[in-house]
């Protein structure tokens, strides 16, 4: 055989093993609408293209019915495995169920899915989010009458911030007087709740909230109604108006999240379990949680809390943003 003949029979074996090992990774999404979520997509996709897979990424609107149509959609185009962030913790076991009887694994993101057959659990340590807010707002005010204007109850990472809070107060003489739940993260409605907790002259000490953008709805709401006045409030995500808010004095703090490694590590162990290899868990917490399907393979990372005198450091330093979009106009100062 010659040499030229050689070379093609060669180049031709290469390319039929790269798309056999090409894979294809589904994720479903319950909405796009958040700043948060939309980094996680970025960062997920850029991973597994590195690792030589393509993403088919559905987006759900906030609807429980379409998510689950959509996980069928993915099941029908034979993806490898897919990657879940559901809407409801509980409303997508029959979904998952026909998905693993077709052999497809299962990675349920951020949010546990409940009494259902998934394979992985990732997700930031919540109860740590809730000890976080509980202890450093105890830092900041010495008022007791707390109120929380949460995500959806349907969330269960609501369901363990508040186990974090609880662990920490009840120790303490400060309690959780009012719990608001902010159905479909629909931020109208928390504005709406905290307009009528001061139209009836109630004054929190503290305001826990379920995320950054239920906190800028609050701040807002504050601002309005009483532009002189600071109650501590935190949220959590280190979004980007949260972390303007932090160092113009209007939000105390927010818990920063690992998110790029979080959807890093999701890529990896989504094209690791799709290709039937091993998926590596050293150097991270590794604790089984009970979804009420079964105890679950469940890795944890840790969140951390950012104030003004630490986000240069843990935000502007690491790239998660730059200084411009923090600072404005001030960032050559503050560098």
């Amino acid at each position: 055989m010659s040499c030229a003949k050689q070379q093609k029979v060669s180049s031709e074996k290469k390319h039929s093993e790269a798309s056999q090992d090409r894979i294809t990774i589904g994720v479903s999404i319950d909405t796009l609408a958040i700043e948060r979520w939309q980094r996680d997509i970025d960062i997920f996709i850029n991973k597994v293209r590195e690792m030589r897979g393509q993403v088919i990424v559905q987006n759900a609107g906030n609807s429980i019915e379409e998510q689950n149509r959509q996980l069928m959609y993915l099941l029908d185009k034979g993806v490898d495995a897919i990657v879940v962030l559901p809407k409801d913790a509980n409303s997508i076991t029959e979904s998952v169920q026909k998905i693993k009887a077709k052999g497809i694994p299962v990675i349920s993101y951020d949010r546990l899915t409940l009494n259902a057959d998934i394979d992985l659990y990732l997700t930031i340590d919540s109860e740590k989010v809730g000890e976080y807010m509980a202890s450093e707002m105890l830092r900041r005010t010495t008022g007791r009458n707390w109120y929380c204007i949460l995500g959806p109850k349907e969330d269960y990472n609501m369901t363990l911030i508040q186990e974090g809070l609880d662990r920490i107060l009840r120790t303490t003489s400060a309690h959780i007087s009012h719990t608001f739940y902010t159905e479909g993260w629909n931020y109208d409605l928390s504005y709406q709740e905290i307009v009528r907790i001061l139209k009836e002259g109630t004054i929190p000490d503290a305001i826990i909230c379920g995320n950054d953008a239920v906190a800028a709805s609050v701040i807002q709401a504050l601002s309005r109604y009483y532009p002189e006045m600071h109650i501590p409030i935190c949220g959590q995500d280190a979004d980007i108006a949260a972390c303007q808010y932090i160092v113009q004095g209007k939000q105390d703090f927010t818990i920063y999240k690992p998110i790029i490694r979080l959807a890093e590590y999701a890529a990896e162990c989504a094209v690791h379990l799709a290709r039937g290899e091993e998926i590596e868990t050293e150097n991270l917490k590794v604790r089984p949680i009970n979804n009420g399907y079964a105890n679950i393979n469940t890795v944890w990372l840790e969140p951390t809390y950012v104030d003004k005198y630490n986000i240069d450091k843990l935000i502007i330093e690491s790239g998660f943003h730059s200084a411009a979009s923090v600072y404005g106009d001030n960032s050559s100062e503050q560098n």
